[in-house]
């Protein structure tokens, strides 16, 4: 398979960007569109030409650090992760636009690569369980009704690889962060913290500048791992809850050493 690629290439965070051509020939329709680019690039060093910069780390669809645009979809095509986008979902010899993730909470940093340590401070910022529990319980003496555990299992599946960032019109983290509220919220180990965590990693989701939800949807219809619209509403009730609580002072920032 022959395909002609425009991608964006930018030499640093600062630099302008730009599209450049490239072609790549007989490519084996199974490989990835990470192997694809990986044939790109060694194509060419052979030509003493500069790289392409992305990011990848596992490639079987579990770390959510393949982040590219696609023809204009976060990931490519189908609702899965670009690395297990493969080659046969292109027609022979079309033309594929590759470009990073687009949102300001997410600068690029070089070429497809950007920086996307914004929703790991919205974690930072509450998306754990940090009460002391002491010795193991007994797992029958918390029981969870299979309703709510199925609900935070569904959650609990949120990769945080940023397509439904990237896809939103507003650029909102909602979906994110609602997956992560809810996986917690739900679970006796996540009650104590409760009201503080859904206060915490909202405002610090505003302070990060991602955009506000209006309900387009195109966030769950992106996500490689399936998560429902419905986390958004349990993201909704749970800050409108924790307004009700006595309000604490919203952690600084916490960066990782």
């Amino acid at each position: 398979m022959n395909f002609q690629l425009e991608i964006w290439r930018q030499d640093s965070r600062d630099a302008p960007g730009h599209f450049e051509t490239k072609h790549v020939e007989d490519v084996d329709p199974e490989a990835s569109f990470l192997e694809m680019l990986d044939t790109l690039n060694e194509d060419l060093v052979a030509k003493g030409g500069r790289t392409v910069a992305f990011d990848s780390d596992c490639r079987e669809g579990i770390c959510g650090t393949c982040a590219l645009t696609i023809n204009g979809m976060p990931h490519g095509p189908n609702q899965v992760t670009t690395c297990q986008t493969y080659m046969r979902d292109f027609e022979d010899g079309s033309t594929i636009t590759v470009e990073p993730f687009r949102n300001n909470a997410f600068p690029a940093v070089r070429d497809l690569a950007v920086d996307r340590s914004a929703l790991d401070r919205i974690i930072q910022a509450g998306g754990y369980v940090s009460v002391t529990t002491g010795p193991q319980p007994d797992p029958n003496s918390q029981p969870v009704t299979p309703e709510v555990h199925q609900t935070v299992m569904d959650a609990a599946i949120c990769i945080g690889c940023g397509a439904c960032v990237a896809a939103c019109p507003n650029g909102a983290a909602m979906l994110f962060t609602g997956a992560k509220v809810t996986h917690l919220n739900n679970l006796p180990q996540g009650q104590p913290e409760r009201d503080e965590r859904s206060r915490n990693m909202v405002l610090q989701m505003d302070e990060e500048g991602f955009g506000g939800c209006t309900n387009y949807g195109e966030c769950a219809r992106v996500c490689p791992q399936d998560i429902g619209i419905d986390v958004i509403g349990m993201l909704n009730r749970e800050y409108r809850r924790s307004s009700r609580t006595k309000k604490k002072t919203h952690p600084k920032k916490m960066v990782a050493q």
